[in-house]
């Protein structure tokens, strides 16, 4: 799935590791559409439960922001289910995010928060 993803829709993954295990993975995808623009969609944002809590997440999530930046990217937008009220707190407290709109998926029936942040011009 990850190969084709890569293959096809151009998606980026990367990981953290501790010693020689990951701990966290980002993946990303860049995208243009007529609402956002050029942007980066982080399409997967995940950190190992006992390794969670230890910033991982913020620096993979640093990292999407800094690969947008330097490839010319305008922001970066991210889904997060809406049970998930700890991911929220952590995308708007700690990295600047906004909750922007909701996505209705069908095939689900899940509605997710969608968060959004411009990237700053340097």
């Amino acid at each position: 799935m990850v190969i084709e993803a890569r293959e096809k829709e151009d998606y980026k993954m990367f990981a953290l590791f501790h010693k020689e295990n990951i701990v966290a993975v980002t993946g990303f995808q860049p995208m243009t559409t007529l609402y956002y623009g050029r942007f980066i969609r982080v399409c997967d944002l995940v950190t190992d439960a006992n390794h969670r809590s230890k910033g991982y997440g913020e620096q993979l999530l640093s990292f999407a922001h800094e690969w947008a930046k330097e490839n010319q990217y305008e922001s970066i937008a991210l889904s997060s289910g809406l049970q998930r009220s700890d991911a929220h707190c952590f995308y708007q407290e700690k990295m600047g995010y906004d909750k922007v709109s909701y996505i209705q998926s069908k095939f689900k029936v899940i509605f997710y928060q969608l968060a959004f942040i411009p990237i700053p011009k340097f």
